[in-house]
């Protein structure tokens, strides 16, 4: 057993044990979490959600301790995007995995220590969606670098990569106009929970299934194309009707 699928296997039962413990002590839900609304696939991970949040507030307690403040996890994620970019890029999969992991665990923290510490500001807000940006082209050029022998391999991840920022593009430009639409699939959230365990788990499940390395990155990379350009399709459409009705009632 190779030392990567042992690390993941140990983690995904420390996991498995925590969800137990956190449902049989009943502890109380996350009131941040409560009040911003579970989107994780379309609200069905809400108990995964608060349960997670739970298991990471004790760095979020200890970063406070420490006075850091948000920009230094948003800049933290921006650095474990960019490494995760370079480690897809080369093959270190598992590694890239657990940098996507915990690239999505400082896009968390940055929030809720902004909420904490009463730092919400316009700034926070745009250095927070364009580092997220900045983030994901980084994964996905290395994904474009590493897929390059799968034929339409780079088209499958420019397709993904274009669907992704279409959803945020079409969420942020609805907003400017006054008008939200967050559902759909494949947001931030699912794009960052599948790609991490494809890196994860590819090797393993590659060597064991005799597929050519990448074959269930692939896979993966093609679902996250068709749903996130579904979703900002359904969003442009959402959206337009809404505007539209706007229009006809002045």
């Amino acid at each position: 057993m190779s030392l990567s699928l042992l690390a993941f296997l140990s983690v995904l039962g420390a996991a498995l044990v925590s969800l137990v413990v956190y449902a049989l002590l009943e502890i109380e839900r996350d009131a941040d979490a409560t009040r911003k609304g579970s989107q994780l696939f379309m609200g069905s991970g809400d108990f995964l959600v608060h349960w997670f949040m739970w298991v990471i507030s004790p760095a979020e307690r200890l970063a406070l301790r420490f006075h850091a403040t948000p920009d230094t996890f948003n800049f933290a994620g921006l650095a474990c995007g960019l490494l995760s970019g370079i480690l897809i890029a080369v093959g270190e999969l598992p590694l890239a995995g657990w940098a996507i992991a915990l690239g999505g665990v400082c896009d968390i923290l940055d929030g809720r220590l902004a909420r904490a510490l009463r730092l919400d500001s316009l700034y926070g807000k745009f250095i927070d969606s364009t580092l997220d940006r900045f983030v994901e082209v980084f994964a996905f050029l290395g994904f474009a670098v590493y897929l390059r022998g799968f034929r339409h391999g780079p088209v499958v991840v420019a397709s993904a990569l274009a669907g992704s920022l279409l959803v945020s593009y079409t969420r942020a430009r609805g907003e400017s106009l006054g008008v939200v639409c967050k559902e759909g699939l494949m947001q931030r959230a699912e794009r960052l929970v599948l790609t991490c365990l494809a890196c994860l788990v590819d090797p393993a499940l590659s060597a064991w299934r005799g597929w050519a390395p990448g074959t269930l990155l692939y896979w993966v990379l093609a679902l996250i194309a068709v749903g996130t350009l579904a979703t900002a399709v359904y969003r442009t459409v959402s959206i337009s009707r809404q505007l539209r009705r706007q229009a006809a009632s002045k």
